[in-house]
């Protein structure tokens, strides 16, 4: 491993299983893993509720990027992955809400299903440190 990556871990046991951090960080760049609305106790936060679900997400991946040394101002990309597109404006006020002066790039895509029906969304992050 290179002296220039830091992996962030968020202590889930699926980190270990599946070979993934919760973030990583090589230089400048930050890259957070697909993330769902879950709590530190594996708790679903916002059942039902694509905009609390959207929320909870984004505070998460700000959480781990503050750990890194960045901030949501940082974000380039947002990649949202979503059970049911019809829902687009729930997920896209809280988008909305978070980014709506950042400006990020962002896909929002319709998927057949995430790894548990209760998510309604996964969001992926990239951020970049500017080198001022």
């Amino acid at each position: 491993m290179s002296s220039n990556r830091t992996n962030y871990s968020s202590g889930a046991k699926w980190e270990d299983i599946v070979g993934y951090s919760r973030a990583v960080k090589i230089g400048n760049v930050i890259e957070v893993t697909g993330t769902v609305a879950v709590d530190e106790h594996n708790q679903l936060i916002g059942e039902g509720d694509a905009y609390l679900q959207t929320k909870f997400i984004l505070q998460k991946i700000e959480s781990v990027l503050l750990q890194a040394g960045a901030s949501l101002k940082d974000v380039v990309r947002t990649r949202m992955f979503v059970t049911d597109i019809a829902q687009w404006e729930a997920y896209g006020k809280a988008h909305g809400e978070v980014f709506k002066d950042i400006k990020p790039c962002t896909t929002m895509v319709e998927v057949s299903r995430l790894i548990a029906p209760e998510y309604l969304i996964e969001i992926e992050a990239t951020a970049v440190l500017s080198n001022s």
